[in-house]
């Protein structure tokens, strides 16, 4: 693949065409066109000019994934979202059991393991006589109770996989002739050692950074012209306040 940079070659027009402003005059196309025919030999001395493999844009979008970690806690604004949980409404005397059933768990020590918090509850639940209560019912009292905390034990599903937090969710491309589990241990763990990669949501994309192959390093000017420059405005600005002032 040839990549021709002819970003400079461009006069301005004398009357635009439309949104056209400029345009590229037949002597520098003739030329431009010579260099793409001759890529392979002219790249080593136009800089305009650069040839790579189609496999050099070519990256694999890697999902990096971090455990949900939790933790259990019932506040004030733990019942306030659930009285006003619209699963729970369906049921009104339900949902007045349960908050019954919580509120003096409110204002207690978080808990930082799930099967901790589970003994509290059921414990709580079963103070207030309440059983049965419906799984989707239960999903909701959970969501309520549950709060992001770096400090929380990794969560777990029912088959043991470590759950990831959508929120903590990354995402890196990785060039095609590199191994995305390097990638991972050179440019990721050592930031966040508990991350990992989720190869089933893994893509392969191409993309073409032409600013970035053909950019050239512009230093900055030095502070002493920079610093003269400011102390010339200043001077400037001083004498037309005197002249607005006099």
């Amino acid at each position: 693949m040839i990549l021709l940079d002819a970003r400079g070659e461009w006069e301005k027009m004398r009357k635009s065409l439309g949104d056209k402003r400029k345009y590229i005059p037949d002597d520098r196309i003739a030329e431009l066109t010579k260099l793409y025919v001759n890529a392979l030999s002219e790249a080593e001395s136009d800089p305009r000019v650069k040839v790579f493999q189609p496999s050099d844009f070519g990256y694999r979008r890697i999902t990096v994934e971090r455990p949900l970690r939790l933790r259990f806690e019932v506040t004030e604004e733990t019942l306030a979202e659930l009285e006003a949980n619209k699963t729970l409404a369906k049921d009104t005397d339900l949902r007045d059991k349960i908050l019954t059933a919580l509120r003096p768990l409110a204002g207690r020590e978080p808990t930082y393991g799930k099967a901790d918090f589970d003994a509290k509850l059921k414990a709580a639940y079963a103070d207030a006589g309440l059983t049965g209560i419906p799984t989707p019912v239960t999903k909701q009292v959970w969501n309520a109770v549950s709060v992001s905390d770096p400090e929380g034990e990794p969560q777990k599903d029912k088959k043991g996989n470590v759950l990831p937090d959508p929120d903590l969710r990354d995402y890196e491309n990785v060039p095609l002739d590199e191994d995305i589990h390097a990638y991972l241990e050179r440019e990721v763990l050592p930031h966040v050692p508990d991350a990992w990669i989720d190869e089933t949501k893994t893509k392969v994309g191409y993309e073409i950074p032409f600013t970035r192959h053909f950019y050239e390093y512009t230093p900055p000017r030095p502070l002493e012209e920079i610093d003269a420059e400011l102390k010339e405005l200043e001077a400037e600005i001083q004498r037309l306040l005197g002249e607005v002032t006099e």
